[in-house]
């Protein structure tokens, strides 16, 4: 499936697996890589010599390119440093002003993809020389940057950006976690999609497995946007599935942040014995250990239809399919014999 986004990179499948935090390493993003996505490794919260062994193993595993991620909220320049020196191809910037960092970027020969949240942000983010747009909707799990809805600001970013006159992709993210939402971001102008949910039940993400259960058992309408988690990332909104830790919140009034029950809880333990939190931002990896379920359970409203799992190649090769058959679908559809 050939798109601007896909041209670009050279790959085979406009499918972006997000940078889900702890839980995306490199047998992830090698496994998306070689079916033909784009693979991403978050890198904000992790230490410089063990993101050098990441990269290491990732180039060890797979000459195709992926990408890192970088929250701005936090100094990028040592860990941007990091991955350029390994020869990253993609570096994603979200939360933040890329504008001090693009050149850099460009100089080592990689691209820039940097998150918005509304047409006014794609055009400064053009206008900096970015080179790829993510449009997250307000369906998104994890951080959420702004308050609209996918299907409403794809278009309006994608026309932003044609009114630029650069040809800059734009990917849709928020809410879309199989074939059918592929298919739509492509109606609205998108080049590809930004899948976040459906990747952490792949078989390679480092996903926790009683986080895995409250995945596939959720619907559509278990998810919470709040500011809750906010043990290590204070004042950035998110969206996650509703559980004990929240129903426990919200019975006492929904207080704000140290006047919330429970809070310096020890609810869990890394392997490494670093406690775990109630209201830590960290989702829980396959190292935590304890009440999983109190944890932060990053979903996003997609997650209705993300129900088992699977070798992550499987899903992006699915999504693939499933989008090529609906599109086949609609365009052989026959408008003078359709109903309401």
């Amino acid at each position: 499936m050939r798109t601007t986004f896909t041209d670009l990179l050279g790959i085979t499948a406009p499918i972006v697996q997000a940078p889900i935090g702890g839980a995306s390493g490199p047998r992830l993003v090698t496994a998306v890589n070689e079916a033909g996505g784009l693979g991403m490794l978050s890198v904000t919260w992790r230490a410089p010599d063990e993101l050098d062994d990441l990269l290491t193993q990732i180039a060890d595993l797979t000459d195709k390119p992926f990408g890192v991620n970088l929250v701005l909220d936090w100094d990028p320049a040592e860990r941007l440093a990091v991955c350029l020196k390994h020869g990253v191809r993609v570096v994603s910037f979200f939360w933040g002003d890329p504008t001090p960092w693009v050149e850099q970027v460009h100089a080592a020969g990689a691209l820039v993809c940097h998150t918005v949240a509304s047409a006014e942000e794609a055009r400064r983010a053009v206008d900096a020389g970015v080179d790829i747009v993510v449009a997250q909707g307000w369906e998104a799990g994890g951080h959420v940057w702004g308050r609209v809805a996918t299907m409403a600001l794809v278009p309006r970013v994608v026309d932003a950006i044609r009114e630029t006159g650069r040809p800059v992709p734009v990917i849709a993210a928020g809410g879309i976690a199989d074939g059918r939402g592929l298919a739509a971001a492509l109606a609205l102008g998108a080049a590809g999609v930004w899948m976040g949910t459906r990747f952490l039940l792949a078989e390679e993400a480092d996903t926790h497995a009683d986080y895995r259960d409250q995945i596939a058992a959720a619907n559509e309408t278990d998810t919470a946007y709040s500011e809750l988690y906010d043990g290590g990332w204070p004042s950035a909104p998110l969206r996650a599935l509703r559980n004990s830790t929240h129903r426990y919140w919200e019975a006492a009034g929904s207080p704000a942040t140290g006047h919330r029950p429970g809070e310096g809880e020890t609810v869990g333990r890394y392997a490494d014995g670093t406690p775990i939190l109630r209201y830590d931002s960290d989702a829980p990896t396959t190292l935590a250990d304890g009440q999983i379920e109190a944890m932060a359970l990053y979903a996003g409203q997609g997650v209705g239809l993300v129900d088992r799992v699977q070798p992550a190649g499987d899903i992006v090769r699915e999504v693939v399919a499933e989008a090529e058959a609906v599109i086949a679908t609609l365009t052989s559809f026959d408008t003078a014999s359709s109903r309401v």
